[in-house]
């Protein structure tokens, strides 16, 4: 008489399978992953804010005196004045002092909205750019896949120049130098057809890669089906190619964002950094000019890195 045995999944003590404590497990690791990075953060933009606070730090036998430093206009002119906060009775051996960098806030207030109205004059540079770029990228991939000798002479040639020379000279040349041979474009323009022109270049690579990455199977089936070339290309190949080349594409437009820092140099595009300029120069307060402007490119960078990463998770879909 056979026997009829049956085995169910391991039970560990608490009620939970193997496979479920690995999984708490796992999900644990993450979690606490992503507090000791988070915290991390805070820590490190703790330093930053400390090294620009404008604490200062002076200890003698007496004792340690904690004093902040702030810009104060007198007469006209500003000057430091530190102003004591408390003093400890630690004292140390020797005699020890620290000053922090300080900030001229009211600077910073009265100007901030002025450099903040540059940052959708630098979105829509790179918006503008990004879109000429993808389609000279798109043609300089075709061109590098093409079979005709000129096409593909024509494709390399334009990626090997405009790779081989700086993107500020090419913001320069075509402000400066294109007026000689009769042709005048406004800074904001000159700005757009040299980025476009550099990054199509450089991302001609991204397109080609995703062009090469359709199976030859899916041209071999639309040829089956009675397609042309072009047809294929159209309807099969190009939809599955563009479902890998956008993701790149936007990682190229926030490093474009940063760049699009260049077209200033034209001095009649009114973005971030010109503002920036244009703030603080005159009155010697680069310093905290350009800080701002810094902060935002960064949150700039930051919010589009994250449509970046939803982007990436929303086209990556069909892999799984």
């Amino acid at each position: 008489m056979a026997t009829v045995t049956s085995t169910a999944p391991h039970v560990a003590v608490s009620g939970k399978t193997q496979a479920q404590l690995i999984q708490e497990l796992q999900q644990r690791t993450r979690r606490n992953f992503t507090l000791s990075v988070a915290v991390s953060w805070v820590a490190m933009l703790a330093i930053l804010l400390f090294v620009f606070s404008g604490l200062k730090f002076e200890s003698g036998p007496a004792g340690t005196q904690v004093s902040i430093t702030n810009w104060v206009e007198s007469g006209g002119l500003k000057q430091k004045v530190a102003e004591t906060l408390f003093t400890l009775t630690i004292s140390l051996p020797g005699q020890f002092s620290y000053s922090a960098i300080t900030l001229d806030w009211s600077f910073i207030s009265r100007n901030l909205e002025f450099i903040s109205a540059g940052v959708w004059q630098t979105i829509g540079i790179s918006a503008l750019s990004i879109l000429f770029a993808t389609l000279l990228a798109l043609l300089a991939a075709l061109g590098r896949l093409s079979k005709a000798p000129p096409i593909y002479a024509l494709s390399t040639f334009y990626v090997s120049l405009i790779r081989g020379t700086p993107l500020y000279l090419q913001v320069i040349f075509f402000f400066l130098a294109l007026p000689q041979l009769g042709v005048n474009l406004s800074g904001l323009w000159a700005g757009v057809l040299a980025l476009g022109l550099n990054y199509g270049a450089y991302m001609s690579e991204i397109f080609r890669a995703a062009l090469l990455s359709v199976g030859k199977g899916q041209r071999e089936a639309a040829t089956a089906l009675g397609m042309t070339p072009s047809q294929t290309m159209v309807r099969v190949v190009l939809p599955q190619a563009l479902r890998f080349a956008v993701p790149p594409t936007g990682n190229e437009f926030i490093a474009m964002i940063k760049d699009s820092a260049l077209v200033s140099a034209t001095g009649f595009v009114h973005e971030i950094m010109w503002r920036a300029g244009a703030a603080g120069k005159p009155v010697s307060r680069n310093l905290e000019a350009l800080l701002v402007a810094a902060v935002f490119y960064w949150i700039m960078t930051i919010l589009f890195t994250g449509l970046q990463d939803r982007l990436e998770r929303h086209m990556a879909r069909g892999d799984r």
